[in-house]
């Protein structure tokens, strides 16, 4: 009967390692599709790199965009295939570790039992033996098969154990599995997040050009010129006169109503400048209630000291650095440079510190921008307040 039972075990055990290679089997039919996916990703890619290189125009910027949005719906699925994947081989691998455990325990009790018996047998029975053997030499044999079956068991055992070591792998296994999975969720999410930025940036492209490639490189040479002409200016090259000093919160400008030179409409750009190198403006303005005007980018953090250049509430259309625009090439490549901002009650420019006011203009986009700089006090820091009349 415990022979039956050895026999019942061994073939659960048999069956459990079989249902280990379904995982194996299963995971090598779902590389072809991860192969695909990987190859598609890979050709989203070098458009990419080929549509960046072109010039810049309203279609082939439209097509970038179709194109990213076609990468990231892309990894998306593969993100998914993957997390697909890894959900079916630890649903198997915990089947498999329930049955292997089951069947190790049972297997475990029976050769147990049986190493007892074998002892007993040979360590309290050994005269019975010798009298109920025909023999000597039947003796010894029996003797002899007895260690055998002892020494067969112990192997057993050892084997069982040994096994036992490698589903307590198969375990580990299953946990680095479990972690992979929420670490490609938090990877998928952010894909998602990505890919409805997509779906608006072009969007946001289709409804500023009205869909028409004139007002696409009116803009686009717009924004060029305004990018060198900012540039010019902290190198020093705008026309500026001295107009006396500046109080912190004092009044020094108004903002220009509507477009005017590099400018497609009202907006302030404050820019900073420390050690002339350009400032994210929100490392040194205060944090207050801010409307976001700046769609597709949304909202982010402003941890600085300063008050504000505007009146409140204060309304937000572009921020510092690699923003919508500026990812779609508006800036030849580079960041924006500073913050864009308007006030929805009042057309004020104020200074953010002491220091020296001066006026400046500069030649851009067919017109003349005109800026006034403030040279602070103190510390090496300037700042600019670009498209504003001089009261």
């Amino acid at each position: 009967m415990k022979i039956f039972k050895i026999i019942l075990v061994i073939f659960f055990f048999t069956l459990a390692l079989g249902f280990g290679l379904g995982v194996i089997y299963a995971q090598d039919s779902s590389g072809g599709k991860l192969d695909e996916l990987n190859k598609k990703i890979d050709e989203y890619q070098q458009k990419i790199t080929e549509l960046q290189g072109q010039q810049k125009t309203l279609a082939s910027t439209i097509s970038f965009l179709d194109n990213n949005i076609s990468l990231m719906t892309t990894q998306i699925a593969k993100s998914e295939e993957e997390i697909t994947i890894l959900e079916a081989d630890i649903a198997k691998l915990t089947v498999k570790i329930g049955q292997l455990d089951t069947s190790l325990n049972e297997l475990t009790k029976i050769l147990t039992s049986r190493i007892g018996a074998t002892y007993k047998n040979l360590q309290a029975q050994p005269v019975y033996m010798l009298f109920s053997s025909r023999s000597f030499s039947s003796f010894l044999t029996r003797i002899k098969y007895l260690k055998i079956a002892q020494a067969h068991d112990r192997l057993v055992m050892y084997e069982m154990e040994r096994q036992k070591n490698d589903y307590d792998t198969q375990k580990i296994t299953k946990e680095k599995k479990q972690s992979e999975i929420e670490k490609l969720k938090k990877i998928l999410e952010g894909q998602k997040q990505a890919l409805a930025r997509n779906k608006q940036e072009k969007q946001a492209l289709l409804e500023a050009t009205k869909n028409d490639e004139k007002k696409y490189q009116e803009m686009l040479a717009a924004a060029r010129a305004e990018l060198e002409a900012i540039q010019s200016i902290i190198a020093g090259q705008g026309q500026e006169s001295e107009a006396g000093e500046a109080k912190k919160g004092q009044r020094i400008a108004t903002i220009i109503s509507g477009r005017s030179a590099c400018s497609s409409g009202t907006h302030l750009h404050f820019q900073v400048v420390k050690d002339n190198n350009t400032q994210d403006p929100a490392s040194w303005l205060k944090n207050i209630s801010i409307t976001w005007d700046n769609s597709p980018d949304g909202p982010f953090s402003f941890n600085g000291a300063w008050d504000w250049p505007i009146d409140e509430p204060a309304r937000v259309t572009q921020g510092y650095g690699n923003t919508y625009w500026s990812r779609i090439g508006w800036y030849g490549g580079g960041p924006h440079t500073g913050l864009d901002v308007d006030s929805d009650s009042s057309d004020t420019v104020k200074s953010v510190a002491d220091g020296s006011l001066f006026r400046g203009s500069i030649a851009c986009g067919g017109g003349t921008l005109r800026y006034v700089h403030v040279k602070h006090k103190d510390g090496d820091m300037d700042t600019y307040y670009l498209h504003v009349n001089y009261y």
